[in-house]
């Protein structure tokens, strides 16, 4: 008995509750939130449908997460590369059977649908691509003894292997921001895996060329006429015209924007109350959720959350420095990467300072596939408590 005692006060101090309790507040969260989105629409959806699937996709997560956490990291190393030529198959596949209704609407063939199910597989990926860009780091670091420009230089090329055949996959599904999901995980990845900053610095000097240059040209009809023969769509233009003046067109490209703004403006410091709507914002539910919690819950509200989301990253990033695992290592970076980007974008967006991008919040917005890939990478990041201690010591 006392063993069993001891076994299971052990098993207790590797589950790391600084990463859950901020993981399960936003759940809370988003469950509140998506009720009143949904039950404020002028569709007047089945609330309690859209509740209870998300609570499904909840507790779908819960179970991976305690699958994920028992899988040690050599079991997980070889799994990986199996699960990333998976996810790229299941990428290509999605060409040729999207869902034409919902490509309709969205200009993007990113979704599977099976009846009433709809699965968006680049948000799996996200997860694939990361344990694969860990490995291929953490491999090529441990067979280099020295490093230099040269097997820096390999190094990239690897990581490019990787990433490129995502990337183009996602280009062919005509969505940029997952696109620019997957660029801030492969950046985050990049900084950490040691590459030499000779090497680091004129790479972020091209990216920041690259990036006042494309400024320039949608600031100017000659640079729109050019990115539109290399593939923009207008679309893409007319959330960058909201973004820059997101009041020029009210009753077209820009209401989105300008409502969400009004319906968090209109929530003043402590909020209007719980399930009370009066701006209507479209697709709040899942791109525009933080527009709901900035009308219900106020300036309070809203800052709790994003507090929320900072004692998340920060106890992620106590973890990844904790951990004695390189492997690991980078799989918390990616993560970290991927969970803070979509916070950014999501938030920044719907308060006017970012562009539209269709990216969710995680662990709030409705939708299964978004919310299993983010619980996924919370059990990745606990399983790297849990799996710290050997078994040996257990058992002692």
């Amino acid at each position: 008995m006392e063993k069993q005692s001891r076994m299971e006060n052990s098993n207790e101090s590797r589950i790391d509750y600084g990463v859950i309790l901020p993981v399960f507040l936003l759940c809370l969260i988003g469950l509140a939130a998506l009720y009143v989105a949904l039950s404020q629409d002028p569709a007047k959806p089945n609330v309690v449908r859209g509740v209870g699937f998300q609570a499904l996709w909840y507790g779908v997560g819960i179970v991976a997460i305690t699958i994920i956490m028992h899988l040690k990291s050599k079991v997980l190393w070889k799994l990986t590369p199996v699960v990333y030529l998976g996810g790229l198959l299941v990428m290509a596949l999605l060409l040729k059977f999207y869902d034409r209704s919902i490509a309709a609407v969205t200009g993007s063939k990113n979704w599977f649908s099976f009846g009433s199910f709809t699965l968006q597989p680049a948000e799996l990926m996200k997860i694939a691509f990361i344990l694969m860009l860990a490995l291929v780091v953490t491999k090529h670091n441990s067979l280099t003894k020295v490093r230099t420009l040269q097997t820096d230089g390999l190094l990239i090329a690897k990581m490019l292997a990787v990433t490129l055949p995502v990337l183009l996959l996602i280009m062919l599904q005509k969505d940029f921001g997952t696109m620019l999901v997957f660029l801030a995980i492969f950046g985050g990845i990049f900084l950490m895996s040691g590459i030499s900053w000779k090497i680091i610095a004129p790479v972020f000097a091209l990216f920041v060329l690259v990036g006042a240059t494309l400024i320039f040209l949608v600031l100017s009809d000659a640079g729109r006429e050019i990115l539109y023969h290399i593939g923009f769509k207008p679309y893409q233009f007319a959330r960058i015209d909201s973004w820059l003046d997101p009041f020029h067109d009210l009753q077209g490209s820009s209401r989105q924007v300008a409502s969400s703004i009004a319906a968090i403006a209109s929530g003043g410091m402590l909020g209007k109350g719980f399930n009370v709507s009066d701006v209507y914002v479209s697709v709040r539910e899942s791109d525009m959720i933080f527009s709901v919690i900035g009308e219900n819950f106020g300036f309070i509200g809203s800052t709790f959350v994003i507090v929320l989301y900072f004692i998340l990253i920060y106890q992620m990033i106590r973890v990844c420095f904790d951990t004695n695992n390189e492997f690991y290592a980078y799989i918390s970076t990616g993560i970290i990467m991927m969970i803070l980007f979509h916070v950014f974008e999501n938030i920044g967006a719907n308060i006017g300072l970012l562009p539209l991008t269709g990216i969710p919040l995680p662990f709030i917005s409705q939708g299964g596939s978004a919310l299993l890939s983010n619980l996924i990478g919370i059990g990745l990041i606990l399983s790297m408590r849990y799996q710290s201690t050997s078994h040996h010591q257990l058992t002692i």
